[in-house]
């Protein structure tokens, strides 16, 4: 079961932060748990991995099959919750090389989270002579990124299968009843799929926003969810039983003595995009109203070479939190060179995750004594159920952050800022005074 502790804590925390922060921790929890706090139209995710729509989970696996069986690759479109979460499960579970690898599952390409053109024309490239579908996921189907992109894949669809081949090859992801997307969807009949309602895109990854992309690499999504249910009980719990709690006191303790940035690192390249996935999650949560941890990432041992320099001797407004995901699927052993020219032989035998390990507590030991608090998040495992787990985890304890701060952990007014600019650039109707304010203020 996955586990939460500070190294070395008395160096960093002399007080008894449990105690200061138990009341608040306790409203907090009270808010999630029945919808009351800031923004508690969207804790629909809380009870999630109980309440889930099992007939849509049925047909989740069935279109998974059917992509499986017809296709070589499936184009998943959207920008970030409605990607990250898939790519870093996608990644964790199969490999970061998944579409380089010999396998009977589709290639997954991730498209519509950016605007470049050489991208866009790489995949379409791909998928010359390739059968392929696509998952549009977009609550709206009216941002920008994702739509544009849906474009090209779905022109690209009908000019190679016709209007009526591409109609079953397009599955779309969004509203239940109402936006864009929904409305192009019921009107060209392609297979749609829910965004529940009390679910924002961040927190979306349990459902068919991830759950779809997962399937058709060949994840087992029942397993998925059973660690999320299994996580979901456990952080019903109102006291430092509950993992999510201790993580959220941890950080915010740390928070309030003056380490203002939070660095999430793993040993493992394949958690890359679960990292970038963490980022999100907690930097549009928390970042508002002047406040918030900065959530930054690194990927050990190689940002060692790097950002260690930094994280051992720069400004000392840093904490780690390092996920430790356990033992690696392969097991390799160093094998022995007779001439030792490279003085390795005492490793000689030795199995690389003992050589990661040792690694890992030496840059432990280095930071710590360094000033850098550590906090280890143990994983219990790289399989899709204690992935599960660790998603919900890490969902609940931003969102009992998020109240601790005093934020609406579910909004991003900040993210619509660029937005607005963006359209009014762009010449979108209904802009136009803000399209000549800003670009007299470019021409300054």
């Amino acid at each position: 079961m996955l586990d939460v502790k500070l190294f070395q804590m008395e160096t960093f925390l002399s007080e008894p932060y449990e105690d200061t922060l138990a009341p608040q921790l306790k409203s907090a929890h009270e808010r999630l748990q029945d919808g009351s706090g800031l923004g508690g139209d969207f804790t629909g995710w809380v009870h999630l991995p109980r309440d889930y729509d099992k007939a849509e989970f049925a047909r989740i696996k069935a279109a998974a099959a059917k992509i499986q069986k017809n296709s070589q690759a499936l184009v998943v479109i959207g920008i970030g919750g409605s990607y990250l979460g898939a790519r870093g499960v996608i990644d964790c579970l199969c490999s970061p090389n998944y579409n380089l690898k010999k396998k009977s599952t589709p290639n997954v390409y991730f498209m519509g989270n950016g605007l470049s053109a050489d991208a866009m024309q790489e995949v379409l490239d791909l998928l010359e002579g390739v059968d392929f579908s696509v998952n549009v996921i977009s609550k709206s189907g009216t941002t920008t990124e994702p739509a544009v992109a849906f474009r090209f894949f779905r022109d690209a669809l009908e000019k190679k299968y016709g209007k009526a081949g591409a109609k079953g090859r397009i599955y779309a992801t969004t509203d239940k009843a109402r936006g864009a997307l929904k409305s192009l969807a019921n009107e060209e009949g392609w297979e749609s799929f829910v965004v529940p309602d009390g679910v924002g895109g961040r927190y979306s990854v349990l459902t068919a926003v991830g759950l779809l992309p997962i399937a058709v690499a060949g994840i087992g999504i029942e397993e998925l969810m059973g660690g999320a249910a299994k996580m979901m009980k456990l952080c019903e719990t109102a006291s430092y039983e509950n993992p999510a709690w201790t993580y959220a006191a941890l950080r915010d303790a740390l928070y309030q003595k003056g380490w203002s940035i939070e660095v999430l690192a793993c040993y493992d390249p394949a958690f890359r995009f679960m990292l970038e996935w963490w980022k999100q999650l907690y930097g549009e949560s928390e970042g508002k109203d002047g406040k918030g941890l900065f959530p930054a990432s690194v990927e050990f041992t190689a940002d060692l070479h790097s950002m260690g320099q930094y994280m051992q001797d720069g400004t000392r407004n840093i904490f780690e939190t390092v996920v430790r995901l356990g033992a690696s699927e392969h097991q390799l052993y160093v094998p022995r060179d007779e001439d030792d020219g490279d003085g390795l032989n005492f490793l000689a035998g030795k199995p690389m995750d003992f050589i990661r390990d040792r690694a890992m507590e030496g840059t432990l030991l280095a930071h710590t004594e360094g000033g850098v608090p550590n906090l280890i998040v143990e994983a219990g495992g790289k399989d899709a159920k204690s992935l599960g787990q660790l998603i919900y985890f890490f969902e609940y304890a931003c969102g009992l952050s998020g109240y601790l701060l005093e934020v609406n952990p579910f909004d991003q007014p900040g993210v619509e800022a660029y937005k607005k600019n963006m359209f009014a650039l762009l010449g979108k109707p209904g802009y136009e005074d803000r399209k000549a304010e800003l670009e007299a203020k470019l021409k300054k």
